[in-house]
């Protein structure tokens, strides 16, 4: 019985998508949409055959990872250590808080030029403009997560002789640790959409670059293999985080079954 509504669940789920890609095949077959615009699905998946059958798949798939995971993570350490920092002393995020709000609202791809300056078109800028679309949810919602933390919670802490490092590790980090996942996750699709950007100088492989040359040189089937196949990282990335979350916030289960 449970297997049948599971069943039924994941058909219902996937209905939307069934339908999607079933109008997508056929609005180009029946020329409805112009074939050399809109590549039917076959075709693109037949093109991410052909690139996988001559290794091209691997160069661009390993190239594009590369740069995101290591903006990604920088990204990650960074922003989780300063967040926590200036949600916990409130006179630093007082000092340092303008700076950060400034450029905040400074577009990544506004200072791509500026990094291509200080780091050059190789590898180094690419992973700059990544860290710097990801940085910011991260940052953010670690402050908030930290500053949403129960005082109550602190407080019972307190009264029991806890150190401010104890106080810090084991009751403001765990409380603040679904904020903080939430930032990272947001960090992780703004990554992918970063990681386009970021390959449309001077890069020679990667998925962004495979869409985007593909388009120039007209290449339909490759270019949505491209858009296709930066989708499906976006996809898998956000659900390797939500399973790290789910790994390291477990104790949260056990709080929610006893209340």
């Amino acid at each position: 019985m449970r297997v049948s509504l599971n069943l039924a669940g994941l058909f219902e789920r996937s209905l939307g998508v069934l339908v999607f890609v079933l109008v997508w095949e056929l609005l180009p077959r029946l020329g409805l949409a112009n074939p050399g615009y809109l590549s039917p699905p076959s075709a693109v998946l037949q093109a991410i055959w052909e690139l996988a059958h001559n290794g091209a798949l691997l160069k661009h798939l390993a190239a594009s990872l590369q740069r995101s995971l290591a903006g990604l993570l920088l990204a990650i350490a960074s922003g989780v250590s300063l967040g926590l920092l200036m949600g916990w002393f409130a006179r630093l995020e007082a000092f340092v808080d303008p700076l950060l709000q400034f450029f905040r609202q400074t577009s990544a791809l506004a200072l791509f030029p500026v990094f291509i300056l200080f780091f050059g078109i190789g590898e180094l800028s690419k992973v700059a403009i990544i860290f710097w679309a990801s940085f910011w949810p991260i940052l953010l919602s670690t402050i908030s997560g930290v500053k949403q933390v129960d005082k109550l919670l602190i407080d019972s802490a307190r009264s029991m002789g806890a150190s401010r490092g104890f106080l810090f590790a084991k009751v403001v980090l765990p409380a603040a640790s679904p904020s903080i996942f939430t930032g990272i996750r947001l960090a992780g699709a703004y990554c992918v959409t970063a990681l386009v950007a970021a390959e449309m100088i001077g890069a020679h492989s990667g998925l962004g670059f495979l869409t985007i040359n593909s388009q120039e040189v007209f290449q339909v089937p490759s270019m949505y293999a491209g858009i296709l196949l930066l989708a499906l990282v976006g996809l898998l990335l956000n659900l390797l985080l939500a399973l790290l979350e789910r790994r390291l916030t477990r104790w949260r289960k056990g709080l929610s079954h006893n209340a």
